[in-house]
C-alpha cells in the first residue's frame, strides 16, 4: 500500500497560498506515489469556495478532502506561515512562501525547527531564513534554522496562462476595451497596510508616480489596478476608489492621465483574459519584496514587457536582459507597514529609486517595440523553466532525496474460503 500524505492548507481560498496549495496537491495526486488527503484551512479574511466556483478544473480535489485526522499520517505537510507549523506525522514538511524582507521573526525559526523539511518558493526566501539568527535569552546558544531548506518554485499552468484570441468573459473584455487609451499598464496585488510609498506592493506610489510622470503629456497611457484590500465587497471597492482619489488630489497640476480599478477576485481563466487583453501592453510592479511573485510569472508567459523592482523572489525567473528591472536600495520597514511577529521593524526591504521609476514607465511606453521583442525571450524562458510540469518534477526530485524510507504498509490478502455455518445460539437473556 502507498504511504499516506496529508496536506493541511488553505486549498479552497482565493489567495496566493490557496493557488500554491492547489498546485502542490494536484502534483502529488498526479505523481501517484502516495495516498493523498487534504484538510482545508482558512487564510485570514480571504474568500473561500474557490473549488466550487472553478469546479470544471478543480472539482476533482473534493474527493481528497477530509474533515480531520483519524490516524497518524506517514507524511504530514502544512502550507502556511512557519510560526503555525506543528509536527503531526511520522515525517513533517513545512511549505511556505517565506518572507518579503531580509529577516523573519524568531517564532518562524522555531516553527521551521519543529518540522523535518522546509520548502520555500525562492532563493530569496531560503537566504532570508538562513540569515535569521537570534541569541537565546540566556546566551547559551544561537537560534537558527537547523532543518534542511529546499527551494520549490511556483510553476505556472501553461494550459491556462497562454496567448488567446477567444475570450469567454465578454463583459470583462468589453470593460477593459471601453477605455479610450490604446496603451494600458497593469498592476496586480492587494493594497496592503502602510502609508504612501510604504505598503508592500507599493500600489500608492505606483499610482502617484504614474500621475506625475504622464501629466500634461499630449499622449497618455492608462493605468489599470487589479487590486483590493481584504475582499470583493462593495465597501472595499469604495475604499479603494477613495484612496485613488486622495492620491490624485495630492498631485499638483492639471491634465492627469487616467487610472482605472478592476476590483475583487477573478478565476485563473479570467486573469489570463485580463493579461491577454490587447489594451494591456505591460505590467508594472514597484513591489518592496516578494516571496515569489506569482502574477509576474503568469504575465511573463504572455510575451509582454514587465517593469518591476530588481530584488527578492521574482528575480529567480525574471531575466535582467529581458525585463525592465529597477534599481534602488534597501530600507527599514516603515512603522505603518509593520505586522507583529511577521513584518519586522528591524528588517529591510526594497525602495525603488524615483529616477528608475520614471525611466521604467517612459522607456517601455516610448520604446514599446524594443521591449516587446525582449519580452518574447523572457516568455520563452518562463515557459521552459518555470511551468507547472517542471514544478511537479521538482517535487518528486525533492521528496525522493529527502524523505526517509518509511515502513511499507502491507495489505493482507486472505484466501477464498467457503462459508462456514455457525451453530445456532440462544437469544440473549438478561441476567438478574
Amino acid at each position: 500500500m502507498k504511504n499516506t500524505f496529508v496536506v493541511s492548507c488553505p486549498i479552497d481560498t482565493f489567495s496566493g497560498y490557496g493557488a500554491r496549495s492547489r498546485d502542490f496537491v494536484k502534483a502529488l495526486i498526479e505523481l501517484d506515489e502516495y495516498e493523498v488527503s487534504v484538510i482545508p484551512q482558512r487564510w485570514g479574511s480571504t474568500p473561500e469556495n474557490f473549488i466550487e466556483q472553478n469546479k470544471k478544473e478543480w472539482g476533482f480535489l473534493q474527493k481528497h478532502i477530509i474533515p480531520g485526522l483519524q490516524t497518524k499520517p506517514d507524511i504530514w505537510c502544512m502550507i502556511t506561515v512557519p510560526n503555525e507549523f506543528q509536527p503531526v506525522g511520522k515525517y513533517n514538511i513545512g511549505l511556505t512562501a517565506g518572507m518579503e524582507t531580509t529577516h523573519v521573526h524568531s517564532s518562524w525559526v522555531e516553527g521551521c525547527n519543529r518540522m523535518d523539511l522546509i520548502l520555500t518558493s525562492s532563493n530569496h526566501s531560503k537566504i532570508t531564513f538562513e540569515n535569521s539568527q537570534y541569541q537565546a535569552k540566556d546566551g547559551s546558544h544561537v537560534l537558527k534554522v537547523n532543518k534542511p531548506i529546499k527551494v520549490l518554485f511556483e510553476g505556472v499552468n501553461l494550459k491556462v496562462y497562454k496567448e488567446i484570441k477567444k475570450f469567454t468573459n465578454k463583459e470583462l473584455k468589453e470593460q477593459i476595451q471601453s477605455i479610450p487609451e490604446d496603451f494600458a499598464y497593469l498592476t496586480v496585488g492587494h493594497w496592503m497596510q502602510g502609508e504612501l510609498g510604504h505598503d508592500r506592493k507599493n500600489i500608492g506610489l505606483t499610482i502617484k508616480a504614474f500621475y506625475e510622470i504622464f501629466k500634461g503629456k499630449p499622449k497618455k497611457p492608462a493605468l489599470i489596478l487589479k487590486t483590493c484590500a481584504v475582499g470583493g465587497s462593495n465597501a472595499d471597492r469604495v475604499e479603494m476608489l477613495r484612496r485613488i482619489d486622495l492620491i490624485r488630489e495630492s498631485v499638483k497640476g492639471d491634465d492627469l492621465p487616467n487610472v482605472y480599478l478592476l476590483h475583487g477576485d477573478f478565476t485563473d481563466i479570467e486573469m489570463n483574459e485580463i493579461y491577454n487583453n490587447p489594451k494591456i501592453k505591460a505590467m508594472i510592479s514597484l513591489t518592496k519584496g516578494e516571496g515569489f511573485g506569482r502574477p509576474l510569472l503568469e504575465f511573463s508567459t504572455l510575451n509582454k514587457p514587465i517593469i518591476t523592482t530588481g530584488w527578492s523572489g521574482h528575480i529567480d525567473f525574471l531575466n535582467r536582459e529581458h525585463c525592465a528591472l529597477l534599481g534602488g536600495e534597501l530600507e527599514k520597514v516603515h512603522s505603518s507597514a509593520q505586522v507583529k511577529d511577521m513584518i519586522l521593524g528591524e528588517a529591510q526591504w526594497f525602495k525603488v529609486g524615483d529616477q528608475w521609476i520614471n525611466n521604467g514607465y517612459q522607456d517601455v511606453f516610448l520604446k514599446y517595440d524594443e521591449w516587446k521583442s525582449k519580452s518574447k525571450k523572457q516568455g520563452f524562458h518562463s515557459r521552459k523553466n518555470f511551468s507547472y510540469n517542471k514544478m511537479k518534477s521538482k517535487i518528486k526530485e525533492i521528496l525522493d532525496l529527502t524523505i526517509p524510507e518509511l515502513p511499507k504498509k502491507v495489505e493482507l490478502k486472505l484466501p477464498n474460503m467457503s462459508k462456514i455455518k455457525m451453530p445456532k445460539k440462544d437469544k440473549l437473556k438478561i441476567v438478574k
